[in-house]
């Protein structure tokens, strides 16, 4: 008979050469040497920030465009035609001039949305106020332009 190859022992080889391979070579690899970062920016940037800084009055933001919270909106037309979605603004921006409203679309309904309301007790007192002149209202909480504050000498 002959002799059949020990496959035990060429294993065991393997493994041995496996493991002298994981565990030593990496010792050898020396890791990246730390570097140094140099940022460059348009010195515009500061300018920009300073600026910003300046326009807090008060610890409160000068211009209000400027952020946004969340808050929340009645929707008072939700459907497919722009023509009645303009119509709806309009008839509201009549009863509430003062107010601002928005328009969007998402295919294939626009949406008409009044008011930046903080809390949603403002927004339902407005859509009790609107119950017989719009048929769909909703309250949509989302980002919301914060109202101008006023700050007066009381």
């Amino acid at each position: 008979m002959k002799n059949a190859p020990d496959y035990k022992a060429i294993f065991s080889n393997i493994a041995g050469c496996i493991f002298f391979i994981i565990i030593f070579i990496p010792a050898t690899v020396h890791a990246q040497t730390r570097g140094t970062v140099e940022v460059v920016k348009d010195p515009r940037i500061d300018t920009l920030a300073a600026k910003r800084a300046s326009l807090k009055v008060n610890g409160a933001p000068a211009a209000n465009y400027l952020t946004t919270n969340n808050g929340y909106r009645v929707q008072i037309y939700n459907g497919s035609n722009r023509k009645e979605a303009y119509n709806a603004q309009a008839k509201f921006n009549s009863l509430y001039a003062d107010m601002r409203t928005y328009i969007s679309y998402t295919e294939p309904d626009f949406k008409v949305r009044a008011g930046d309301f903080r809390t949603r007790l403002e927004a339902e007192k407005l859509m009790q106020e609107l119950r017989g002149k719009f048929t769909s209202l909703f309250i949509i909480a989302g980002k919301i332009n914060p109202p101008k504050t006023t700050t007066g000498n009381d």
